[in-house]
C-alpha cells in the first residue's frame, strides 16, 4: 500500500475477504455482539468491518494488515463514500474504516451519515491528512477512530479493536496534536492575553472583568460605585491600551486572560 503500508501479499487476504463478503450477503443481519458473531465460519471474537477508499492499492494494502487479525473480518469494501454509506446499510458492521478523502460523498459526509442512519457502527477514519480542520469535522461527525496511513499497521489493528469496544482511537501523532491544541495553544492565547491585561490599572482591570462579563457601562457603574462618565472613560482607555476595536474583542481578551467576573 501507498504511504507505508504497501508492502504485503495482497493474493491470500483477496480470496479471505471474498469469502467474508459472501458469508455477509447470506443474511448476516443487523450488527450483533462480537461474541454472537459467525464471520466466514470463524465463531467468536469477530468484528465485522466495512472498509472505504478510492484507492484500491490503498485498500489491497489494509486489507492485507487486517487479515493478519483472525478477529477482523472484511464483510464489504467500497471505492467512494456513497458506495460505503450503502454497504453499512446493509451489512450493519461493527466498523467502518473510511478514507476522508473520496468520490461522490467524502468520508467526513460519510461518517456522520453512517453515524445518523446506523449509529451501532462505529466509524474510524483513515487518512493521509492530519489537517486540524478534518480531525475537527470527523470528531463532530460522530468518528471514533482518527488514523494516519502513514502510522505504524499495528495502530490500524488496535483502533479497529478499540472502536469496536466503543471506545476512540486517536493516531498518535494526531492525539500530540489535538493535546499541543488544547494545551499549548490555548495556554499561549491564556499567557499572551495575561501580558495585556495586566499593563492596564488596577481600575481598567476591574472594568474589563466586567466588560467580559458582558455588563453594560451602567451596570458597572453600579458594581464598581462609579459615575457611568468615569466607565466610559476607563472603557476607551482599556480599547485604546488593549488595541481592541470594540468591546466585543475585549471581552474576548478578558475571557481569554481567565479574569472575567460573573454578572451576579
Amino acid at each position: 500500500m501507498r504511504h507505508g503500508w504497501d508492502a504485503q501479499d495482497r493474493a491470500a487476504p483477496e480470496r479471505r475477504v471474498r469469502g467474508h463478503r459472501a458469508a455477509a450477503g447470506r443474511g448476516c443481519g443487523p450488527a450483533r455482539t462480537r461474541r454472537q458473531t459467525d464471520t466466514g465460519g470463524e465463531k467468536g471474537y469477530v468484528i465485522r468491518l466495512v472498509l472505504a477508499d478510492d484507492d484500491a492499492v490503498t485498500r489491497a494494502g489494509v486489507r492485507a494488515i487486517l487479515a493478519t487479525d483472525p478477529g477482523i473480518g472484511i464483510v464489504a469494501e467500497a471505492a467512494d463514500g456513497r458506495e460505503a454509506v450503502t454497504a453499512v446499510q446493509r451489512y450493519r458492521p461493527h466498523v467502518a474504516l473510511l478514507d476522508i478523502r473520496m468520490p461522490r460523498l467524502d468520508g467526513l459526509d460519510a461518517a456522520a451519515e453512517i453515524r445518523r442512519t446506523v449509529p451501532q457502527t462505529a466509524v474510524a477514519m483513515l487518512t493521509v491528512f492530519g489537517h486540524d480542520a478534518y480531525i475537527a469535522r470527523a470528531l463532530a461527525g460522530g468518528a471514533s477512530g482518527f488514523l494516519l496511513k502513514t502510522g505504524d499497521p499495528r495502530e490500524l489493528i488496535a483502533a479497529v479493536h478499540a472502536v469496536a469496544d466503543g471506545a476512540a482511537y486517536l493516531s498518535p501523532k494526531v492525539a500530540h496534536r489535538l493535546i499541543s491544541e488544547l494545551h499549548g495553544g490555548r495556554m499561549a492565547r491564556r499567557v499572551a492575553a495575561g501580558d495585556r491585561a495586566a499593563a492596564l490599572t488596577a481600575r481598567e482591570r476591574e472594568v474589563l472583568a466586567l466588560l467580559g462579563a458582558g455588563l453594560s457601562n451602567a451596570q458597572i457603574a453600579r458594581r464598581l460605585h462609579l459615575v457611568e462618565g468615569t466607565v466610559k472613560g476607563h472603557v476607551s482607555a482599556i480599547l485604546d491600551r488593549l488595541g481592541a476595536a470594540n468591546r466585543v474583542q475585549a471581552a474576548i481578551l478578558a475571557y481569554e486572560a481567565g479574569i472575567t467576573k460573573g454578572r451576579g
